[in-house]
């Protein structure tokens, strides 16, 4: 395949477009309308693991966008977040924010992070990733002060958090690549594509 295919992402995630943008790819946003909602509700009750429900949803992005896309590799991605075996989702407004960072205070939660690519309907290639996180045990104020400084921000991230912004001083240890943690395994999604050039080796 030549450097000439393209590339599509599934997802309306302005955080993965950015870092695709800014390592130089180029590349077309096709979101899907999946019901992702209804994975994770199935994959729950079969007892599934967390990493299991992401690479799932990553795939049925991928699979789902590839298949009327002939030709593009279709990249797609999901996260999630687990603590103490629960799963989180994104909250829906401030007081869900402020709920989530005091269920995660001075706990550490894995961010299960899957990437998939998909070409002509099938999956070719996926990873996954287990970043783990924790966060410091921060006062009351701290979230009120926290949360206002984050702004609206706070409800586009199933943590609550941006760590490339004010959500980096909720933590006292990270165990993962920065790429993953902000949504994306970057690093190994470009070893595939150079593999296959897509990209320039």
């Amino acid at each position: 395949m030549s450097s000439a295919s393209k590339i599509i992402l599934a997802s309306a995630s302005k955080s993965r477009a950015s870092l695709l943008r800014a390592a130089g790819v180029n590349f077309e946003i096709v979101p899907t309308n999946a019901d992702e909602d209804a994975v994770k509700h199935t994959m729950k009750a079969k007892g599934a693991t967390a990493a299991a429900c992401a690479e799932a949803l990553a795939e049925l992005k991928a699979v789902h966008v590839s298949a009327s896309r002939p030709g593009s590799f279709v990249i797609g991605a999901d996260q999630m977040l687990e603590c103490d075996g629960a799963w989180f989702d994104k909250p829906a407004d401030e007081n869900g924010a402020r709920s989530h960072l005091r269920k995660l205070r001075d706990k550490t939660h894995v961010l299960p992070t899957a990437v998939c690519v998909a070409l002509d309907g099938i999956r070719i290639w996926h990873y996954v990733a287990l970043p783990k996180l924790t966060m410091r045990a921060f006062s009351e104020s701290f979230v009120e002060e926290y949360l206002k400084a984050a702004g609206p921000a706070v409800t586009t991230s199933v943590g609550a958090y941006q760590l490339e912004g004010p959500g980096a001083q909720l933590f006292s240890r990270i165990e993962g690549d920065f790429f993953t943690i902000l949504g994306l395994p970057l690093l190994e999604l470009l070893t595939f594509l150079r593999e296959k050039n897509v990209v320039p080796a």
